[in-house]
This record gives structure tokens, C-alpha cells and sequence, in this order.
């Protein structure tokens, strides 16, 4: 992938916040990685991990302590309204608006990002289309069931037709095929040339949607690469085995640390 231009590209990306009892820590440390168009790059690691830190920075919504991240060709601390422009972000959380339709709430995201009317109306009619969503077009908010929601939640994140997309745990709390029909569109959208980063802590997930991942744990990238370079490497036979494996080397290389510091 290196003869193509990285549309993310993180280097060394820190994030410390103030605790009143133990001071600064660290949710994320020197966060090194790239992703290229057309591609699900997985960002693996469990509940803490530092997975949301790092999509809350790349998606301008924290400010990085440390390094640097380039979205689309700019920088997410100094060039915040341009990198908005270019990503769509969604997580488990829909927050869908109890009061709108489906169609209204998709549209109105589409006018916030000031999308010419006649233009927003022919993207509305094709989205709705491809989530097979024309169904719904009329139902409101507080009548949607958790996979309903979803899809309104898939369809204001590309209204826009942005090149980078960020899903932060989208199959949170999600029946089996509610879940297999937010990952079919992530494959979908895969195709269409987006690039994206694909958060979770599900291992079959990982292996079904992405070829490259990065292991993070406790705020640290373990390991990086092609699912069958890492799992080569580490002599593991599959990614769940590569994940545990990683972490328990992290954990006990800490605490080894801990004991010759003491």
C-alpha cells in the first residue's frame, strides 16, 4: 500500500488528561499508524484500551497532548473545520431525535453541511435506496426500533460523502442481524473507495471486515499490521490467540517493570 497517499496518518499521537489524585495519565501514548483508501483498518483492543481517545482526537473532538494526525491532508489540531468536512463518524451511541423522521433527520444533517438542495435531495433518494431504507422514510425517531436507528445512524454519517469514515463500536449492544447489516454496508462502503477506521473489541468482526489492524492496550499500539503478518509473527493461530497473547506480554512486561522499580 505504500504507492498510494494515506488519507489518515498518525504519528506519534499522545493524549494525557489531569487526575486530581494521580496527576496526568496517559490514554494514549506514541500512536503510530496509516490508512489508505478503499481499506477497514481495525483498531482492536478492550473497553479502555484507548480506542475512543484516539477516534475522538482524529475526529477533532479532543485535541492531541502530543504528535501529530493528518485526515484527508490536514491537520486535526490546526485545521479542524477542513478535517470535519471530510470524515463521517458514527458509534453505538445513535442519538437519534425522537421528533424527526428518518428522512428529516438525514436531511438535516445534510444542510448543516451546507449541501445545495436539489444536490442533498438526489443523495437522500440514493441512500435511502442503498440502506434499503425507503421503508422507514416516514417512521419518527421515537418509533424506531435499535435497527432502524442504526441505518439513520450509517445515512447522516455519509450524507455528506466524505472520504474518511470513523465507526467507534457501531455493533454495540446489537442483535446478530442488526449487526450483520451494519457490517455488510461497512463492507459496502469499503468498496466504494472509502477509507476507514473500524473500532471494536469483536474478534470476528475484525477477521470478516479488516486486512490490517492495530492492537492497542492501556494507551500503547502493541502491534500493527496485515492480520496474517501478525499472526505469523507472534505464532498464533488466529486473531483472538494474537490478541490475548499480546496483552498478557504487555501486562507482564509492566509488571515486571513495576517490581524492578520498587
Amino acid at each position: 500500500m505504500t504507492d498510494r497517499q494515506a488519507m489518515i496518518s498518525v504519528d506519534r499521537l499522545s493524549k494525557s488528561f489531569v487526575d486530581l489524585k494521580r496527576g496526568a495519565v496517559a490514554a494514549l501514548e506514541d500512536a503510530t499508524f496509516e490508512v489508505y483508501p478503499g481499506e477497514v483498518f481495525g483498531l482492536l483492543g478492550p473497553n479502555g484500551a484507548g480506542k475512543t481517545t484516539c477516534l475522538r482526537i482524529l475526529s477533532t473532538v479532543l485535541r492531541p497532548t502530543d504528535g501529530r494526525a493528518m485526515v484527508a491532508g490536514y491537520d486535526v489540531a490546526t485545521q479542524s473545520s477542513e478535517v470535519r468536512r471530510n470524515i463521517g463518524f458514527m458509534s453505538g451511541n445513535t442519538g437519534i431525535y425522537d421528533r424527526m423522521t428518518a428522512w428529516e433527520l438525514v436531511q438535516y444533517y445534510g444542510r448543516l453541511y451546507g449541501i445545495p438542495e436539489e444536490q442533498l435531495q438526489e443523495r437522500l433518494d440514493r441512500i435511502f435506496t442503498t440502506l434499503q431504507m425507503n421503508e422507514i422514510r416516514d417512521v419518527l425517531g421515537s418509533k424506531m426500533s435499535t435497527g432502524m436507528k442504526q441505518k439513520v445512524s450509517i445515512a447522516r454519517t455519509i450524507v455528506h460523502d466524505p472520504p474518511v469514515l470513523i465507526f467507534d463500536e457501531p455493533t454495540s449492544g446489537l442483535d446478530v442481524l442488526v449487526a450483520r447489516a451494519v457490517l455488510q454496508t461497512i463492507e459496502y462502503l469499503k468498496d466504494q473507495g472509502k477509507c476507514i477506521i473500524f473500532s471494536t473489541h469483536i474478534m470476528r468482526e475484525v477477521e470478516k471486515l479488516c486486512e490490517r489492524i492495530a492492537v492497542i492496550h492501556k494507551g500503547r499500539i502493541l502491534a500493527s499490521g496485515t492480520l496474517a503478518e501478525l499472526t505469523a509473527k507472534y505464532n498464533q493461530p488466529d486473531v483472538e490467540e494474537l490478541f490475548f497473547e499480546l496483552i498478557q506480554r504487555h501486562d507482564q512486561s509492566l509488571a515486571a517493570s513495576e517490581t524492578v522499580a520498587v
